[in-house]
């Protein structure tokens, strides 16, 4: 990037943060996800470190956060709540410490590793060990006066503990040498003088759960996420509101003429005053063991009863941490750790089409590369001509794309406010991409289809598809396989590929004799197929996996549901119209029917056992959101061999939607349509 470039792009990002800033700490809300906003400040902290002489003082990255908020008493921070540098990789905490090493460079570097909490920071000062008062961080020098909702925490002191002769003695003891002994008595005995503690105020995942369902039956909004859940209660006039949000607090800072020396003796003491403190948060000799902390916690964070999104790394001495100073209102010394993001921001070079196995043809941004969930993302998925619509997005436009777990990465959200005016529309094409048929878009669907059912890419999504592993799950045959064998003839449909021989695949990179036979040997295991595996590898349109186990637990056998009327096929649950015409159609199908047919002469199709009555006999579930007790697929299990029905989609036919954790729309489409909704406890019971 050119230097009139960056200066366009810096200013840009510089307004859209501003903004969103503003909404985040003074609004108590925000339009983007937080992931979103941490990409956009980091891509301009990078920015201005490249191009230094672009940075101002009036930068996001040169301030904390807004103004505080109207209606509480402003209160001045004796020591600032400085903002934290980010980091999303080993590589970017290796360069941290290389930072600080040039600056330091005979000083012995040690740290302490806290989970980044995601709540409210609070700062509580403390006189003569009494409670005098409670600020939110607002903008780093002047925060809210909330003492009057912080009181109502249990997890703070009122009064601060005193520790016992023994407790005080083994602290000493095992800090002998490396702190100010006499000061550290004096603080711990009679809490002398002034003391601020800072932590975050946070609610549990239990309390946000029976919170909501409170705030819901009274017919209240409910509460998004456990910040907002925070913050909507830090800020409230009325402080009874606030305990009945029953809020927590976990400590991390303490200042003051305490005569401590280390983050790790702080913390000892916070939990001697009587804080609690992190009960995961480690001393780390290295930035190996930080790493290896910082894993441990991404692997169990939903294990835990709060929300974390990183881990907060400080240099652990305390004269060390000072001595390397500040820049801009960033300590050098500490540095958050954040968890792969979900969510970040990027900028669409190109949107190209692909082609799948019924000839839908789906638009996918090809992106700057962007790291998400620990991989390197550079295509997302637009879904059609109406998602881009809808989106409003342009070649040349900053989105947001998210990419959740194992799910193909979407994009979300365009900010049209970074465009430059060079941006251009895209426009689905007249013709495949890859045959160069027409393409045609039904009445009523919102797909654009090639009308070339032989399309060469349609033919290699649809055998893929066979061989999946949601299909007959035939290991070792992939992309460049099954591409060699179209290109050279050597197959044309799903049952050609019982006839390959280990010679054909010789030819291929990387096969040899053995590699080749044990392929072979791999797909003649695969001859006995269960029914449902069976008909989803058909590649039928509209049935998909859910689908076509309902059809095989329904027809039993192949032959029944081969020849099965429209109207034998909408009595199945989760059959409607669309889907039993697809089906119809494709059995009409002349070289469908052949095709099925040859596959029928190297296949043995198992038979499904009908579903057996059972106490959930007659009924129609769908589950959304993620479970505690159990995944989904084993409580689809759970129904089913109790004798219910599963689907995908919510109708007039279902007769629950069980919602778990974070649902999406099929909860809203449950309500308007007058289905009964159960949360997990009451699914369990009724399993049980």
């Amino acid at each position: 990037m050119i230097h009139a470039e960056a200066k366009e792009r810096i200013a840009k990002l510089r307004k859209e943060i501003d903004r969103y800033r503003y909404q985040y700490h003074v609004e108590n809300r925000l339009e983007i996800s937080e992931a979103a906003l941490d990409a956009l400040k980091h891509e301009l902290y990078k920015l201005e470190q490249q191009f230094q002489d672009l940075v101002t003082k009036d930068s996001p990255t040169q301030r904390v956060a807004g103004k505080a908020i109207a209606g509480f008493r402003k209160v001045r921070h004796d020591v600032p709540m400085l903002s934290i540098e980010d980091a999303f990789s080993r590589k970017e905490a290796d360069e941290w410490l290389e930072r600080m090493k040039k600056l330091r460079s005979r000083a012995t570097f040690d740290f302490y590793a806290d989970p980044k909490m995601d709540g409210l920071a609070m700062s509580i000062v403390y006189v003569d060990g009494e409670m005098t008062v409670a600020a939110t961080r607002g903008d780093g020098k002047i925060g809210e006066d909330v003492t009057h909702n912080v009181r109502t925490i249990d997890a703070v002191p009122l009064v601060l503990r005193r520790p016992s002769d023994h407790e005080i003695d083994a602290f000493l003891k095992r800090w002998h040498g490396h702190c100010d002994a006499a000061q550290v008595r004096r603080t711990l005995t009679s809490h002398a003088g002034r003391l601020e503690v800072r932590g975050e105020a946070y609610m549990t995942k239990k309390q946000l759960e029976r919170l909501n369902k409170m705030l819901a039956k009274r017919g209240d909004p409910v509460l998004a996420n456990p910040r907002n859940a925070a913050a909507g209660s830090i800020r409230q006039l009325d402080p009874k509101i606030a305990a009945e949000r029953g809020l927590s607090f976990m400590s991390y800072g303490l200042f003051g003429d305490h005569g401590l020396a280390t983050c790790e003796q702080r913390h000892e003491a916070l939990r001697l005053i009587g804080f609690p403190v992190n009960a995961h948060a480690k001393y780390c000799a290295s930035l190996d063991e930080v790493e290896t902390v910082f894993t441990r916690l991404h692997d169990r964070r939903e294990e835990l009863d709060y929300w974390i999104d990183g881990l907060v790394v400080n240099v652990n001495d305390d004269e060390l941490f000072a001595s390397l100073g500040v820049v801009g209102k960033t300590p050098r010394a500490i540095l958050a750790w954040k968890f792969p993001a979900e969510q970040g921001t990027t900028v669409v070079r190109d949107v190209i089409v692909s082609v799948g196995r019924t000839g839908v043809l789906t638009p996918v941004a090809v992106l700057d590369p962007v790291q998400l969930v620990g991989t390197t993302v550079t295509h997302a998925t637009l879904h059609n001509e109406d998602e881009i619509e809808r989106l409003g997005v342009k070649i040349g436009d900053t989105v947001i794309v998210e990419k959740a777990g194992d799910v193909i990465p979407k994009v979300i959200k365009v900010l049209p406010k970074l465009r430059t005016g060079k941006e251009r529309a895209f426009h689905m094409p007249k013709k495949c991409p890859i045959c160069g048929s027409p393409v045609e878009r039904r009445e009523g669907e919102v797909a654009t289809v090639c009308t070339n059912k032989r399309c060469f890419a349609q033919e290699l999504q649809r055998l893929l598809h066979f061989v999946g592993r949601n299909a007959v799950d035939i290991r070792g045959v992939g992309d460049k396989i099954v591409e060699h064998l179209l290109q050279e003839g050597l197959v044309r449909e799903p049952a050609d590929l019982y006839k390959l021989t280990p010679e054909d695949f010789l030819g291929l990179e990387g096969f040899a004799e053995v590699s080749s036979k044990k392929l072979v040997d791999e797909i003649q295991a695969h001859r006995r197929v269960p029914f449902d595996r069976f008909l989803n590898g058909l590649g039928i349109r509209h049935v998909g996996e859910e689908t076509a186990t309902d059809l095989a637990r329904h027809f039993g056998s192949f032959e029944k549901f081969r020849h099965a009327t429209k109207e034998d096929l909408m009595s199945v649950n989760g059959v409607g119209e669309v889907v039993a015409d697809a089906i119809v159609e494709f059995f009409k199908d002349h070289i469908e029917s052949k095709r099925v047919d040859h596959l029928l002469d190297v296949v043995h199709i198992e038979r499904t056992e009908r579903q057996a009555a059972g106490k959930l006999a007659g009924t129609s579930w769908v589950i959304t959101g993620t479970l505690d007790a159990m995944g989904r697929e084993e409580a689809k299990e759970k129904i089913r061999a109790r004798g219910g029905d599963v689907s995908e989609s919510v109708s007039k036919k279902t007769t629950y939607v069980v919602v778990g954790f974070d649902p999406g729309s099929k909860a809203d489409k449950a309500k308007k349509l007058g289905v009964d909704i159960l949360d997990e406890k009451e699914f369990l019971k009724i399993i049980r």
